[in-house]
């Protein structure tokens, strides 16, 4: 899905204060040891040409999400903007919601779960516990069974915390991992992409003080194209 990706056609808001742009599943939001190209360089040029803007171009990024995660990313145009909005998710007066396709159907239709992760910073994964454990970190979310197509089953989800693969590690230790995310459980998958997307974000804006809903369709791809309906 990145080779079809364009920058120019990804940006879903914008004002002087903020910018949230649709992010393909494989896109890294910032750099890591592997060099690509990440999401914030792209709309750093963005904003350079559009604007015309000489020297560097500040960005601060105010959401992230994993590489093989597609969806909404949300950046700050100022300091100003970015520290308010990083008050704004610390103080969780941000409503995130995603939408995942899992492998089976869950066993309850709706549930909220609280599980403690520990981060495995030396491969790169998070183990979530039923109990608090040393160096854990409560995490908790909301899931609801939207519907099923084509073998896969979705699910919309809001966490109220925002921890490192907190959707993953926590949909798969109840026995439901998203479908694509060998990491976490999948049969199959290529690694790159999983069935998880950042849908929206509601919250009040930093600076104007009004309320802002973000929406990110879903991705064109053949088994999202099942569930458009349901956007």
């Amino acid at each position: 899905m990145i080779e079809n990706w364009r920058i120019d056609r990804a940006v879903l808001y914008e004002d002087n204060h903020l910018i949230a742009v649709y992010k393909p599943g494989g896109m890294l939001v910032q750099g890591d040891v592997t060099g690509d190209r990440t999401l914030s360089e792209y709309v750093k040029s963005y904003i350079k040409k559009k604007y015309k803007k000489p020297g560097d171009v500040y960005l601060g990024t105010v959401h992230r999400i994993d590489r093989p995660v597609s969806g909404l990313v949300l950046f700050a145009r100022t300091s100003k903007a970015l520290t308010r909005m990083n008050k704004l998710f610390q103080d969780r007066d941000v409503k995130k919601t995603y939408f995942a396709l899992l492998q089976k159907k869950p066993r309850k239709l709706s549930e909220d779960l609280t599980h403690w992760l520990v981060k495995m910073s030396d491969k790169n994964i998070t183990r979530a516990h039923d109990k608090e454990v040393k160096r854990s970190k409560r995490s908790e979310l909301t899931y609801n069974y939207i519907g099923t197509a084509n073998h896969k089953f979705l699910v919309q989800v809001q966490p109220k915390t925002g921890r490192s693969h907190q959707i993953r590690a926590q949909l798969a230790k109840i026995g439901f991992p998203i479908s694509g995310d060998l990491k976490y459980g999948s049969r199959k998958g290529k690694g790159n992409y999983i069935y998880l997307h950042s849908k929206s974000l509601e919250f009040v804006h930093p600076v104007k003080k009004e309320k802002v809903l973000l929406h990110c369709p879903l991705p064109d791809e053949v088994n999202w194209n099942f569930f458009k309906q349901f956007e």
